[in-house]
């Protein structure tokens, strides 16, 4: 265990997010997101919901910067909903944690498949929500303050 990091981060998913450069994507996948088929990197956080680990993962992960859509969650499919609630979670915990705080942009089903396929790796999450996927870009991490 270490001191100031969350304990909701797996070793695995700590080495994944420092392994990850500035312009990669990071999926956070509800429970119902097809992981292994979109991609061969699946971390399991089993029982863990999306929001808990945006305040474990941001705290420790620079948005990116240069990118006017780096917060990404799936549109509705036609005759479905999104549940404000969700979303609304998401903003909240990137508020917290990211001075950018940028706004979140949605993708078409099919279009999210694709940029998860493209991703660093995927987190599979014990979310039941539906449409609670969220794909984060990865920013340039700022240079600390001298000792």
């Amino acid at each position: 265990m270490l001191k100031g990091i969350s304990p909701l981060l797996s070793p695995e998913l700590l080495a994944t997010l420092c392994r990850m450069g500035h312009g990669e994507e990071l999926v956070l996948a509800d429970a119902h997101f097809p992981g292994h088929q979109f991609h061969e990197q699946v971390i399991r956080a089993d029982g863990l919901s999306i929001p808990a680990l945006l305040d474990a993962i941001l705290p420790l992960f620079e948005l990116d910067a240069y990118d006017p859509a780096p917060v990404l969650t799936m549109e509705a499919v036609e005759g479905d909903q999104l549940d404000p609630a969700v979303e609304g979670a998401y903003a909240e915990a990137i508020a917290r944690h990211s001075s950018l705080n940028p706004s979140i942009r949605r993708l078409e089903r099919f279009a999210y498949y694709e940029r998860a396929r493209k991703a660093h790796a995927v987190l599979a999450t014990g979310d039941v929500n539906k449409y609670a996927n969220i794909i984060l870009r990865k920013g340039v991490t700022p240079v600390a303050a001298p000792c």
